[in-house]
């Protein structure tokens, strides 16, 4: 579908990052790409090589979008400063999460996986905390959750038509090329025990793009 189009919440937002099997999780060369086709290829689980893995529990999703590089110079005998371009600094999110213990098993990296796989997730996402390796990342934005064409378990948040451009309520996706730095977890006394993941943008925020 297209683009969201509607005044609603986007409670469905979706973090995922991709991960070349062939590869033991290290992303090769080539799947860096910048382009929204290239992208978009990575988030689909009929492939043979790329695959990825779902953030589950998001509590919550920072503000995300072109850092500012606007940099204010005062000038003499003048009221009001000047705004001049100047350098934004490397940008960084931090995404809260609700922490399941589980999710977050460190363990050995999986050489091999299967469409719908999830048994190899919560290690390798905690194996990719502070390993300081770029992976691509989406951000997907909907207002309902997406609807499943086909058996597999992921099918429904592919990048593809019959994944998330299947979902009546339409999506918006952002994608960038970081790496997950650290994890922090919050004791909690009185609510679900929280994480917070920080990232890394080795690159700018591509999107926004959708899936027809």
């Amino acid at each position: 579908m297209a683009h969201l189009s509607s005044i609603s919440a986007a409670i469905f937002t979706d973090l995922a990052v991709a991960y070349a099997s062939n590869t033991g999780g290290v992303a090769t060369a080539t799947a860096f790409p910048t382009d929204s086709t290239g992208l978009q290829a990575l988030f689909v689980t009929t492939t043979s090589n790329n695959k990825y893995f779902r953030v589950l529990n998001v509590r919550e999703f920072p503000a995300f979008g072109q850092q500012p590089n606007i940099v204010n110079v005062p000038v003499f005998g003048q009221k009001q400063s000047q705004s001049v371009g100047g350098q934004s600094d490397a940008p960084t999110m931090e995404v809260t999460i609700n922490y399941v213990a589980s999710d977050w098993v460190k363990g050995t990296t999986a050489s091999t996986w299967t469409t719908g796989d999830l048994t190899v997730r919560g290690s390798e996402l905690a194996n990719m905390v502070g390993d300081g390796i770029k992976r691509v990342w989406r951000i997907a934005l909907m207002a309902a959750a997406p609807v499943a064409t086909s058996s597999a378990s992921l099918n429904a948040y592919d990048s593809i038509a019959t994944g998330l451009g299947a979902n009546s309520n339409q999506n918006t996706q952002f994608f960038f090329h970081g790496k997950l730095e650290s994890m922090q977890i919050t004791p909690s006394l009185t609510d679900a025990t929280t994480a917070t993941l920080s990232f890394s943008m080795q690159s700018d925020l591509y999107g926004a793009f959708t899936t027809p």
